[in-house]
């Protein structure tokens, strides 16, 4: 039941019925289920899957056939089958810690922003130390259709300790597979699949993450700190300005040798045109900072001073002012073709228009706002009033604070509070990632009664990133409940 609603030309009927008649269907299914996981191997008719090339971003060329993803629809059984498995594997790694750390895809309370959050706050850390940041974001080529079906059985052995039937499981899962090619309206021919984990497979994800584990453990060794969500790889090194940035650039050249061999050796291929590298820090510190090519593989680099990273736009200053820009112009280009329609449509219908395509984007990767300057934030809140604006109808000089509170909406600011409130609430609680629970102590015991907290990393002031360590307490009312949590 908690499977997407969606339907594969190979199920004899849509997804939709079988939820609707789960009642009925259950026995059936349990007798299907089971017996694949008690037996270790998945019948062959639910190996079978039919690829659907997307574009992986609008705008790019449709001709060119590495702009494409191909995503696996296959049967909805077979993902039932798969969720289970899923999610046993999953206790399994939690319960034995074998994940690693620093990697946060297809994890619970893991997510793209928690992990951007920790990323930011290492590097505020070390602009805050007045050092700069030298990260590599690395882009690996077709990384989910080159993993080696032997290695990976081989590491999940080994390395995780998954033998007898679920191993068996395992390699009936991704042995004997084979694809076929939709395209128009057309079907290829059958062929045979060798290599891959399946992209859009429940299980393939988590797979690939079991593969690439090993990779942390070659970073660690240079010294550098490494973040992963899925295929996306990034390493990154704090070190003062001036001549000690060379000795960084070394240090991450190195690693990044060493980090190509092991990708090598694992049939997966590192590619160097589309990896960036940036400096961030403060302006004053980046001044001092000579270095503009950075050697990656058999390239060389030049430091970008914008790259996007995980969804958002990171700029070398720290500023955000890139990605602001960037949802503003998003933002006032998706009011612009709404108001055409809004005159033959229902206030309530409107409200769901304005969620879908505005507030969406105003809520994503939100609290990496926290901190930014006043005069960004209003360029973010200006996109909200001429959202309410189009609501109600309202004319362009009225007062929007009673606008708002009609619409029980949120000032842009006070979102951004709500939300970093809520990841220090969660991260109290336990049900954030180990990175941000370790972020977060309770200040003294008066202050445990009264839900206090204080981080343990530096603090961006609101005049800007990289500010000196200011006070700047903020008291919130944390989901209601009462508990009130302080960031100082």
């Amino acid at each position: 039941m908690t499977s997407p609603v969606k339907s594969c030309s190979l199920d004899p009927v849509p997804t939709f019925l079988v939820s609707e008649y789960v009642d009925v269907l259950l026995s059936y299914i349990t007798r299907m289920v089971n017996p694949s996981l008690s037996q270790g191997r998945l019948p062959v008719s639910q190996k079978h899957a039919i690829v659907t090339p997307l574009l992986k971003k609008t705008g790019l060329d449709s001709s060119d056939m590495n702009n494409f993803r191909p995503v696996s629809n296959l049967s909805f059984i077979s993902k039932v089958v798969e969720q289970v498995v899923t999610s046993q594997l999953h206790q399994y790694l939690a319960a034995n810690d074998l994940l690693s750390r620093f990697q946060s895809a297809y994890r619970k309370y893991h997510s793209i922003e928690t992990a951007m959050q920790r990323i930011w706050s290492d590097i505020l850390v070390a602009a805050d130390d007045r050092q700069v940041t030298l990260l590599g974001l690395l882009d690996l080529s077709a990384a989910f259709d080159c993993v080696d079906h032997s290695m990976l059985l081989e590491r999940l052995q080994s390395a995780f300790g998954l033998t007898d039937l679920v191993h068996d499981w395992v390699q009936s899962f991704l042995t004997d597979r084979t694809q076929q090619i939709a395209y128009s309206g057309q079907l290829s021919f059958v062929q045979s699949v060798l290599f891959v984990v399946p992209q859009g497979s429940v299980l393939g994800p988590l797979l690939y993450v079991l593969y690439t584990a090993e990779l942390a453990l070659v970073v660690d060794r240079h010294g550098l700190s490494l973040h992963q969500y899925a295929d996306d790889t990034q390493d990154y090194i704090g070190t003062p300005a001036g001549e000690y940035a060379e000795a960084a650039v070394r240090r991450l050249t190195a690693c990044l040798v060493d980090i190509e061999a092991w990708l090598k050796a694992s049939r997966l291929r590192l590619n160097p045109t589309k990896t960036q590298v940036m400096w961030l820090g403060s302006l004053q510190q980046l001044a001092k900072v000579n270095v503009s090519e950075v050697p990656v593989a058999s390239a060389r680099i030049n430091v970008s001073e914008t790259a996007r990273n995980l969804g958002i736009i990171v700029d070398s200053q720290l500023t955000l002012s890139v990605q602001v820009a960037a949802v503003c112009r998003s933002g006032y280009y998706q009011l612009w073709l709404l108001r055409p329609l809004v005159r033959s449509m229902s206030s309530d219908a409107v409200k769901m228009l304005i969620q879908a395509f505005i507030s969406c984007r105003l809520h994503y990767f939100n609290s990496m706002f926290y901190g930014i300057t006043d005069g960004l934030m209003s360029g973010l809140q200006s996109v909200q009033n001429a959202a309410a604006r189009l609501v109600s109808g309202a004319r362009r000089y009225d007062h929007m604070t009673p606008m708002l509170q009609e619409l029980h909406w949120f000032p842009v600011r006070r979102q951004v509070d709500f939300k970093m409130a809520t990841l220090v609430y969660l991260s109290l609680s336990g049900m954030a990632p180990a990175y941000l629970v370790a972020e977060c102590q309770l200040v003294s015991d008066e202050g445990r009664r009264h839900g206090c907290v204080l981080p343990t990393r530096g603090h961006v002031s609101s005049d800007g990133p990289a500010a000196a360590m200011e006070t700047d307490a903020l008291l919130l009312q944390v989901l209601g409940c009462g508990t009130v949590c302080q960031f100082i």
